[in-house]
């Protein structure tokens, strides 16, 4: 991948809703396979609220679907509240209030197709493991993120981004996420895993839940799930 489709141009500074905000490198999110944009920014107070890279970024581009769904990078806007960077940060359907653990501060600005979690705190980019709730500094930068992104995505993720979302059909939808039974973090014994594309905010609950009912346990422990029709 071109890594200069990651291009940055330094402009004058920038007016969204009547809140100026100063020059800035903007970074524009020109990612391979998308299937979804965002939607124009209404929500520019949250914008004042980011990092100068990040804010730069989306101003280019409200966040989106890339790798056919295997990344979401969330825009300043208030609705749909899957994409919205507000409803990740604060609230009841926020990650700090799903995983109260988290540091203060803490930015979710992008998901894989797992529900795991890319945030900022900092200036620097972390990775949330959404089973386990475990978080680990990924990239000193959303800069470096986004160019390792480009340089090598599997690498980043973990895994090949068309193999992902192939196992729900090749694409993953807007406001979705792919559910795994059993997670990653048991043994899927005989039967093997299964894979299925659900609603983006009732995954994203259900791992976290997941993540706090397993927190205190030791390696190894023996964990039966109840499935919930």
């Amino acid at each position: 991948m071109d890594l200069q489709q990651l291009e940055t141009d330094t402009r004058s500074a920038t007016t969204i809703s009547g809140i100026s905000f100063p020059p800035t490198t903007i970074m524009h999110l020109d990612l391979p396979h998308l299937t979804y944009s965002g939607p124009p920014i209404d929500d520019s107070p949250v914008l004042g609220q980011l990092p100068s890279s990040l804010r730069a970024a989306l101003v280019a581009r409200n966040g989106c679907l890339a790798y056919r769904g295997a990344l979401h990078v969330r825009g300043a806007c208030l609705a749909p509240p899957w994409h919205s960077l507000r409803s990740a940060m604060a609230g009841p359907q926020s990650f700090m209030a799903l995983y109260p653990g988290l540091p203060a501060g803490s930015v979710p600005f992008a998901e894989d197709a797992f529900g795991d979690q890319f945030l900022l705190r900092e200036d620097r980019v972390w990775h949330l493991t959404a089973e386990t709730g475990e978080i680990a500094e990924v990239a000193s930068s959303v800069e470096e993120f986004f160019d390792a992104l480009l340089g090598d995505i599997a690498g980043v993720l973990g895994y090949e981004p068309a193999r992902a979302v192939g196992l729900v059909g090749g694409e993953l939808g807007a406001g979705q996420l792919i559910s795994v039974y059993p997670p990653f973090v048991m043994d899927a014994g005989e039967d093997g895993r299964s894979f299925r594309a659900v609603d983006a905010l009732d995954a994203r609950a259900a791992l976290a839940a997941f993540a706090a009912q397993i927190r205190d346990l030791p390696d190894g422990a023996t964990v039966q799930i109840k499935v919930v029709p």
